[in-house]
């Protein structure tokens, strides 16, 4: 909670007034005469220095900034991942459907996790495994450069993929007919996961 005027409690200040004036170091009650005068505010931006750090401003004015500031830094931070995940026995055309989807997470700007999952048998010819990543990796290869190359973790393979810059990326993935494949056109059964905007939040495909 922001203190101003009256609600700042710490008997010395420091004070610093408009853009970055530094008026020093005073009593609370000599700051707050010093805004009154001036018809502005005194509020505390730095409660834990010492003294706590406060400024003379607009507070209406000092608050509509501070909230543009803080949702465009949220915004910036925001990292979003999403995943795609094929099997050793992934057949062609749901291989070319997957690469698309891949294909349209890193036009978005999207991060994207491919993940290759191993059942029964396959476990013992994980060499496929990553015959299939590399492969991946080389088709996408217009739309993204790799962050975390194909590595066995337990029962499967994981890579991360990072988008190219706009002006670098080439789509390779298509229909027949030129149209960028849809949703729809996946398995049942498969998963397309995964927005992780600071707190992890998933959807299936």
């Amino acid at each position: 909670m922001t203190r101003i005027n009256e609600r700042i409690r710490a008997p010395k200040i420091r004070v610093v007034f408009g853009e970055g004036q530094q008026l020093g170091v005073m009593t609370t009650r000599e700051a707050l005469d010093k805004a009154k005068s001036v018809g502005l505010d005194l509020v505390e931006i730095a409660s834990k220095a010492d003294p706590p750090v406060c400024k003379i401003v607009d507070y209406g004015k000092w608050k509509y900034e501070q909230a543009k500031l803080k949702k465009t830094s949220k915004s910036k931070g925001t990292v979003k991942m999403k995943e795609v995940k094929f099997r050793v026995r992934t057949e062609e055309h749901d291989y070319n459907i997957k690469c698309s989807r891949a294909e349209k997470f890193l036009e978005e700007g999207h991060k994207v996790r491919v993940q290759l999952q191993f059942r029964g048998r396959e476990n013992a010819h994980r060499e496929i495994g990553f015959v299939v990543m590399n492969r991946v990796k080389d088709d996408l290869k217009g739309m993204a450069h790799v962050d975390m190359e194909p590595k066995l973790a337990g029962r499967a393979i994981g890579m991360v993929l990072s988008p190219l810059p706009k002006e670098k990326q080439v789509r390779h993935f298509q229909m027949e007919h030129g149209e960028l494949i849809e949703e729809d056109d996946f398995e049942e059964d498969d998963e397309e996961v995964i927005d992780h905007e600071n707190d992890s939040s998933e959807e299936s495909e």
